[in-house]
């Protein structure tokens, strides 16, 4: 059995030089919400020494303006990311999309000679028909997997596929792979094997079974089978089953108006409801939290949350909106510069199985169309192009996003423009 680790290569960086060609081969930058941080870099990023979480005023100061920053633009990842998956998903007959820019494949239908054959093929056909580079890593385990897709990126063929057919080619992966590069290893783990002579993914491979399993208990002993070529980790092709569902977001300035603070709290129990919907799940319970800024030390802070349940489990976006400002009112207090605040569901049950009261009418037909309609008009047209009065627009608190490009894969009006 073969198992393949797809991922895109830089993936917000590619996404953002897919609509704009002029950022091939430059510095590029994409930033947190608020412009806060750097969350993705491109290869020439690096170079030039910017790290992971720097800070955007940073930024400038250790590079003396030379990188190219992108507010991040998750419609447009999100869209793409899409994409990719079902294009992957049409070479093999499972697949487990692990983040948004990764999935795990299975090969096991395969013969070993168009293993390699299907995964070129994969990586060739993202290129072409959705424009984005993928690294595709092949081995036995997922865990193996995972180290292949790095060592294609770093050591490859040059064509992005490092396929680990052999004892000797799996011998070679593990050689060339530090403890803390392994998947699933992380800093305490990867101290104690170092501070044990334990150095590479081969030296954790070769230890006494005796010793991972004293040191590392059973988390180590399955990793030690993943490195032996012994699938250990099991497959999860059906999403977990979430409990709880969250919807939050710094403001782009500080806020003190609670009209402007409500209708944040209102959009973002509007999200819940829609997540909920789309899980096809109930919420038995709404928290709402507000925050000032803990790093603003002239500011009093002050921070607080509470939980509001609800007659019976709903989806209805009426519901948790109103439920959400019922929470925001008990705890909201003026005079303080708010930085932040939230809204999440709890108590998730399957939409089929809740137990309505019987002064409920959620679950009535009417409902029901109500909230398809507004589903289907804002899936087709834009999201909350149809909304509750108590939602308004975001203008008030919006992030700031001073280098955002367009969504042009997902909004019409912002669509690429080609000049002949």
């Amino acid at each position: 059995m073969w198992i393949a680790l797809v991922d895109c290569n830089n993936f917000y960086v590619s996404c953002e030089r897919l609509g704009r060609p002029s950022l091939e081969g430059k510095p590029v930058v994409v930033l947190s919400n608020n412009d806060g941080c750097a969350i993705a870099r491109s290869e020439e990023a690096k170079a030039l020494g910017v790290k992971m979480g720097t800070p955007e005023f940073m930024i400038n100061t250790a590079v003396q303006d030379k990188i190219i920053k992108c507010s991040s633009n998750y419609p447009l990842y999100g869209d793409l990311s899409s994409r990719v998956m079902k294009t992957m998903a049409s070479f093999v007959p499972r697949i487990e999309v692990y983040s948004i820019d990764e999935a795990f494949l299975d090969m096991g239908g395969m013969s070993t000679a168009s293993v390699y054959k299907t995964a070129t093929n994969i990586r060739n056909t993202v290129k072409k028909n959705i424009g984005l580079p993928v690294s595709v890593g092949i081995a036995k385990t997922k865990t193996l997997a995972k180290m292949a897709n790095k060592f294609a990126k770093k050591h490859g063929d040059g064509k992005g596929v490092f396929f680990a057919a052999d004892e000797k080619l799996v011998e070679e992966l593990l050689a060339a792979t530090r403890v803390e590069d392994i998947w699933g290893v992380g800093k305490q783990y990867a101290e104690l094997l170092r501070s044990n002579g334990f150095e590479t993914a081969l030296d954790v491979s070769n230890a006494p079974e005796e010793w991972i399993r004293k040191n590392m208990t059973v988390v180590g002993q399955r990793l030690q089978n993943e490195l032996r070529g012994i699938p250990s980790i099991d497959w999860q092709f059906n999403a977990r089953i979430k409990k709880n569902i969250c919807s939050s977001k710094s403001f782009g300035k500080m806020l003190k108006d609670k009209v402007t603070i409500q209708k944040a709290v209102c959009n973002y129990a509007a999200t819940c409801a829609l997540k909920l919907r789309k899980d096809k799940s109930c919420a038995k319970s709404v928290a709402v939290f507000v925050q000032t800024n803990p790093f603003r030390k002239g500011d009093v802070q002050y921070t607080r949350s509470i939980i509001v349940h609800m007659p019976s489990p709903s989806n209805d976006t009426s519901v948790i909106i109103k439920h959400a400002v019922q929470a925001f009112n008990l705890i909201f207090k003026q005079g303080y510069n708010y930085m932040k605040c939230g809204v999440e569901v709890h108590g998730l049950v399957p939409e089929a199985q809740v137990q309505l009261n019987l002064f409920d009418d959620s679950d009535s037909p009417k409902k029901k169309i109500i909230k398809s309609a507004m589903d289907k008009v804002n899936k087709s047209f834009g999201k909350d192009l149809v909304r509750y009065a108590m939602q308004e627009s975001d203008e008030g608190y919006k992030l700031r996003a001073a280098y955002l490009s367009k969504r042009f894969t997902t909004n019409l009006n912002e669509i690429i423009e080609v000049n002949l």
